[in-house]
This record gives structure tokens, C-alpha cells and sequence, in this order.
């Protein structure tokens, strides 16, 4: 089984060509640790109410795209009654957020589910490309996410965090036409509301995308 920032890059990348969708970098940032985040929740080391992230268990998972986040977490809760909430960690998990992806890219790499190719000109590095070469795991994660939104079944707590992902990265408007879209906007706002992290991370962007409105408007101010 996938980890659920192994699935969101699957769907971060175009089939076409291997490269990353047009998303906004601090949106990515963010959903890679709400990914990591939430993998840390399945795996019973945290949990979250409405106002704190509580660390569980700082037993390492044995997984290097995880146990970093969960040793960060445990030293910044070494002090009781100091817990954060889950918006403080994914923004700090953010930071970390290129490292992981880096990692989470060659992992997929590495079980031939990917392959790397660099764009050169003249021996210049480019850019990267990541083209699939086994589209079955891909193609699982795009039916569990279809067979969520279109029908009134109970998402499953994977189900549903991987839901909340794709909609902080607005992937859905790639995955769906138009219509589709429309169809499942009500299911997909049903969906991502059950997940505490999920809203966290949606939060921490929309914080995130104010502040840049803001900045703007006050930098235009000094010309």
C-alpha cells in the first residue's frame, strides 16, 4: 500500500508529459504535510481535536517519509501541557515539505512505478520530468476517489484523506470535467469536513493565500 504522499504526487503529475500539475507551491507544501501528517494518525502516533494535535505514541513508524515529522513533533511536545494545534505542525511539516517530496519521488522511482528523465539543451539541466511507467497504482487511487464522490457510500478514513488532499491542491478540477465537477462539489465539502488535519491544512492555504493578497496590496503601495 501507497503512503498518502506517495498517492497525491501520483496525481499531482500529468500522464502526458511527467510533469507537476499548475498548482501554487505553498499548496503542494502544505498538502505533502498534511499527507505525512495524516499517515501519522493511521499509523496511531497522533491524534487531533479541535484545538490540539496530541502526540500518541513517539515510537518511530520505520519509515523515513514519517518518523522525521513524528521526532519533531515529540520535541516539540516534550513539554506537558505544551501541545500545538494541527495547523501549527502543518505549517511546520511544510517547510520540510521539498525534502519529502524529494524522497517520496525517488521511493516511487526506485519500485519502478515512475522514471526520472532530466530536459537538457546543450548539457544544460532544465528541468525533470517524471513519467509513469506503471499507471496501475495511479489509476487505483483516481477509482477509490470516483467511487467516493459519485455514490452515497461511507468513505473509508483512507478514502476520505485522500479526498481532503486533492481538493487543498485543487486537483479536481483536472480529474473532472467540468460538470462532473459540479456534480460532486456538495460530496466533496461533505467529505473533506470529517477530517480534522484535512481542515487544518485547507486553513493553513487559505491563511497562506491571504497573506500573499495582502503582501501584494502593501507592496504596490510603495511605488
Amino acid at each position: 500500500m501507497l503512503r498518502f504522499v506517495e498517492e497525491i504526487l501520483l496525481l499531482l503529475l500529468r500522464d502526458d508529459d511527467g510533469k507537476f500539475i499548475n498548482v501554487p507551491q505553498s499548496s503542494m507544501d502544505r498538502a505533502v504535510a498534511g499527507a505525512v501528517l495524516m499517515e501519522l494518525a493511521m499509523e496511531n502516533r497522533i491524534d487531533t481535536d479541535l484545538e490540539h494535535l496530541i502526540l500518541v505514541d513517539d515510537t518511530p513508524v520505520g519509515d523515513d517519509l514519517l518518523d522525521p515529522t513524528l521526532a519533531m513533533i515529540a520535541e516539540g511536545q516534550g513539554v506537558e501541557g505544551q501541545e500545538k494545534d494541527a495547523r501549527h505542525w502543518v505549517e511546520q511539516t511544510s517547510q520540510k515539505a521539498p525534502e519529502i517530496r524529494e524522497a517520496t519521488l525517488d521511493r516511487l522511482v526506485e519500485r519502478g512505478i515512475l522514471e526520472r528523465e532530466d530536459d537538457r539543451f546543450l548539457w544544460v539541466f532544465r528541468s525533470r520530468r517524471y513519467p509513469m511507467v506503471d499507471g496501475e497504482a495511479e489509476r487505483e487511487v483516481k477509482l477509490r476517489i470516483m467511487g467516493v464522490l459519485f455514490s452515497d457510500e461511507i468513505p473509508s478514513p483512507r478514502d476520505v484523506v485522500i479526498i481532503c488532499l486533492a481538493h487543498a491542491c485543487g486537483i479536481f478540477t483536472e480529474l473532472l470535467s467540468k460538470r462532473e465537477l459540479e456534480q460532486a462539489s456538495a460530496r466533496i465539502e461533505q467529505v473533506r469536513k470529517l477530517d480534522l488535519i484535512g481542515q487544518a491544512m485547507t486553513q493553513s492555504i487559505q491563511d497562506f493565500e491571504v497573506w500573499l493578497a495582502n503582501a501584494a496590496v502593501q507592496g504596490r503601495g510603495f511605488f
